[in-house]
């Protein structure tokens, strides 16, 4: 009986729900506000777009079609000719070698400048946060102070230091610097991510044995998924797009692309060659694009996720 009559109960309140006035939300009305935000969103999106449009059609147009002043129109030839010529056999002061030189030095400056910043901050990181390490608190303030000086006063330093240890002007001189100056902010990065670790599991690692590198690679590297992906986008772009250190420190055989670029622009003769120095950009810019369009997803996923910490 008390069965039947709970089912009953039931069975009312459901009618009753489902008998009930449906009242439709109402849409929201535009506002002025609204519209003063798509507004300037949309010139903020103008102002970037136009000169990236322009630059792209340039690149694309022959010479005899840009003497003729049309910028904003369409190549009436669509032609790879300055591609070609900016890849392959542009100038960068004296050498007709084109961007692909500065592209593989960049390649080849980049991968051991990742290694060396990432690697050593992320294990320095990992110790301030969840080791006790003697004077931790007073090598925080130091690497605090060093995220904010900026690179023109320690220049002359570093480039003596690279000068004894015989890699200035190499590729390795190149990365060693870029790896110098990135490890205080990388450092702070990691150590705040890993500062929010708990605690209990620190101990029970502790309790079962764990040795510094084994609780790292067994259990703090496999959960810096977040942190690694937003610290390796920020670096690639960081690195590839400097200029002052490549042209500093690369000398004359360690040019990364960038500086190839800035040489073919305002170094030279002639005619200026408006539709190789638009390819010469876009090849240089679209590396870290095509990295970031592949991997941008988790670059927002890593900082909704908490990879970067106040």
């Amino acid at each position: 009986m008390n069965d039947l009559t709970m089912a009953q109960r039931a069975l009312g309140a459901d009618i009753a729900v489902r008998s009930a006035p449906y009242f439709p939300r109402k849409k929201k009305a535009i506002t002025g506000r609204s519209v003063a935000v798509i507004v300037f969103l949309s010139i903020c999106a103008l102002f970037f777009c136009i000169p990236l449009y322009v630059v792209v059609v340039t690149s694309f147009k022959t010479m005899d079609q840009i003497r003729e002043g049309t910028m904003f129109a369409l190549p009436n030839i669509w032609t790879l000719e300055a591609w070609d010529h900016a890849w392959n056999s542009a100038c960068s002061g004296t050498r007709c070698e084109g961007l692909k030189v500065g592209f593989w030095n960049s390649v080849f400056i980049l991968v051991p400048s990742l290694i060396l910043s990432i690697g050593l901050s992320i294990v320095t990181g990992y110790a301030l946060a969840l080791w006790n390490v003697k004077w931790a608190g007073p090598f925080l303030f130091i690497l605090f102070i060093c995220a904010f000086v900026p690179f023109q006063i320690i220049m002359f330093p570093l480039i003596s230091m690279t000068a004894t240890l015989k890699v200035y002007g190499s590729i390795w001189g190149v990365a060693i610097i870029h790896a110098v100056l990135a490890m205080p902010v990388l450092t702070l990065i990691f150590r705040n991510y890993y500062k929010d670790i708990p605690q209990e599991i620190m101990s029970a690692a502790v309790m079962d044995s764990g040795s510094f590198w084994k609780i790292f690679f067994e259990i703090v590297l496999p959960m810096s998924g977040n942190i690694l992906i937003v610290v390796l986008i920020l670096q690639i772009t960081s690195i590839w797009n400097d200029y002052l250190i490549g042209v500093t420190f690369g000398g004359m055989g360690a040019q990364p692309m960038t500086v190839n670029l800035a040489n073919l622009i305002t170094i030279s003769t002639g005619t200026v060659r408006y539709n190789d120095n638009m390819a010469a950009a876009l090849l240089t810019a679209i590396p870290p694009l095509v990295i970031y369009f592949f991997v941008g997803k988790l670059f927002v996923q890593g900082i909704t996720a908490g990879a970067i910490k106040g």
